[in-house]
């Protein structure tokens, strides 16, 4: 009896555009960049929530303060601000990348349309030259049959 290996199946690779991947290299020098993209990759994930439903269930739960919990609404009202911030930072960092794609499309785009019209242009070259051929031919046979009618 054969053994059967076990197929392995893999993931596939996230292409990135190289100008996107520049563009992170080039942000990633900065601390304060480094920072505000870890901040937002956390508080935009489900262990931030997780943490704050325990944090906010722990701090009712023991008592940490009376009711209408002045502190954590204080603390919450802060981190809120902080937050918004730093969504914003996050809009901002997504549109420098959209920027970079965009300006990179572009620059495409025009490459394609300076070949496109070379391309045209030698179409209407190999026109003109398929046009002359057939002028030439078509008196090249004018001519052979020309004396043999006489």
């Amino acid at each position: 009896m054969t053994q059967l290996t076990p197929i392995r199946i893999s993931r596939p690779q996230r292409l990135s555009n190289p100008a996107v991947l520049e563009h992170a290299r080039e942000r990633s020098k900065n601390l304060e960049n480094r920072v505000a993209d870890r901040i937002t990759a956390f508080s935009g994930s489900m262990r931030f929530v997780y943490l704050h439903a325990l944090w906010f269930g722990l701090w009712i739960g023991l008592g940490v303060e009376s009711y209408p919990y002045g502190l954590l609404t204080m603390i919450v009202s802060l981190e809120a601000i902080f937050l918004s911030t730093f969504v914003m930072i996050s809009q901002n960092r997504a549109d420098a990348k959209r920027q970079v794609v965009a300006d990179l499309q572009w620059q495409t785009v025009q490459e394609e349309d300076k070949q496109n019209q070379q391309l045209l242009d030698i179409s209407n070259q190999i026109l003109e030259l398929t046009k002359a051929v057939h002028e030439f031919a078509a008196a090249r046979e004018q001519a052979e049959t020309k004396p043999a009618s006489s």
